[in-house]
């Protein structure tokens, strides 16, 4: 039983012989994938508080310590990620503040905001009117939490993890595997184009790496909503010195997750954190979001690769590099695909016209604007 599913109503049936079989794929048992793509973004860290004090994470700060930017700090923000030509917005920030923050509640009560999710739904607004496509990342959320968002946001995402109760989640603020695959499953039940991941080397096992995988699988079978799977190594950091997974073990659980997902469902590596180079015959078709303007402010010792970096890669493995919009393509209504698009389409909800929509009109309409840079299917090299 995955710790807290029940109690989150997240009903996952993990078979045995699917988890054997998972078990047993190596490097040798996937195909390169014949191309890899990337999306230009901007981190916006919207505020540094979190609930949880996960002990190989940097990102939040204790309560009197965190941050919350303005709504003109974001704006600055995205008008200098337009200018590089960025599509996205990614705005980040520790799960829902809890009850300790008291001066984070302060401030967004002194702005006239009752929580930090219709702070967002502002904080992407301003992303919007400069010409990004927001994608969220705000931690476990609850279906009214995700559904004040999901129309200002052309895609969302949440790290798994992993479904394990590990160490690394210690302490009084514990992360639950159940309430995260909750939330994941509330992005499928509200048709939200989703990002999720697992979290290599903070004390799962092979069978814990196995399992979760599985789970995202199964939740996309049941929404057909994700859209990447990221893999991430955990790195060392001023909190964590327990050292990161080594390059067989990587290589290994990038072909386990390339075999347990579907073909539609991009695997992603971070570059600045995953010896991408040596991971592209393991199944990765995607380098993830890559800012050439701000930090990766999760992450802060792991420099952005530059445009140069990624195409060396791409080089190196002989296959082109495409750019992509934070919304993968297979999600976008027929007007706003490319016309060489041959890819697996997505289901979502009925339109007027029998088609299945997973943008809002507001997303919509953001990609129509001649003033949001559409990089869909345009080659680097």
């Amino acid at each position: 039983m995955i710790p807290g599913a029940e109690a989150y109503d997240v009903d996952i049936g993990i078979d045995a012989d699917e988890r054997g079989r998972l078990l047993e794929v190596m490097p040798d048992d996937v195909d390169p994938a014949p191309e890899l793509s990337f999306c230009r973004n901007v981190f916006i860290p919207l505020t540094t508080a979190c609930r949880y004090t996960c002990t190989y994470c940097t990102y939040f700060d204790p309560p009197g310590e965190a941050s919350l930017l303005g709504l003109e700090e974001v704006r600055d923000i995205c008008q200098r990620g337009a200018d590089a030509g960025c599509t996205e917005a990614l705005f980040t920030f520790g799960d829902d503040p809890d009850e300790r923050y008291t001066g984070i509640y302060d401030q967004l009560e002194s702005w006239g905001y009752e929580s930090i999710h219709t702070y967002l739904r502002a904080a992407c607004a301003v992303a919007l009117e400069e010409g990004l496509l927001p994608h969220s990342n705000p931690g476990d959320q609850t279906l009214e939490q995700m559904e004040t968002v999901a129309d200002v946001n052309a895609s969302m995402g949440v790290m798994l993890e992993t479904t394990a109760d590990v160490d690394a989640h210690a302490g009084p603020r514990r992360k639950e595997p159940g309430q995260r695959l909750r939330t994941i499953q509330n992005a499928g039940e509200l048709d939200v184009a989703f990002t999720t991941g697992i979290l290599v080397g903070i004390g799962e096992s092979w069978r814990d790496r196995a399992e979760s995988l599985l789970a995202i699988a199964e939740l996309h079978g049941r929404y057909d909503h994700i859209q990447e799977v990221i893999v991430q190594p955990v790195a060392d950091n001023e909190r964590w010195s327990g050292g990161g997974p080594t390059l067989e073990t990587m290589r290994r659980v990038t072909a386990m997750a390339r075999v347990a997902l579907p073909e539609e469902i991009s695997v992603q590596v971070p570059p600045n954190l995953a010896p991408a180079r040596e991971l592209i015959d393991c199944g990765i078709d995607d380098l993830g979001g890559v800012s050439p303007v701000t930090d990766d402010h999760i992450n802060p010792d792991y420099a952005w690769p530059a445009l140069r970096e990624l195409e060396a890669i791409a080089e190196t493995a002989g296959v082109p590099l495409w750019e992509r919009l934070p919304v993968y393509e297979r999600f976008l209504p027929e007007s706003l695909r490319s016309l060489d698009f041959d890819g697996v389409l997505a289901d979502g909800v009925d339109d007027e016209n029998g088609n299945r929509e997973w943008i809002s009109p507001t997303i919509r309409a953001a990609l129509e604007d001649s003033s949001c840079p559409s990089n869909c299917g345009r080659p680097v090299h």
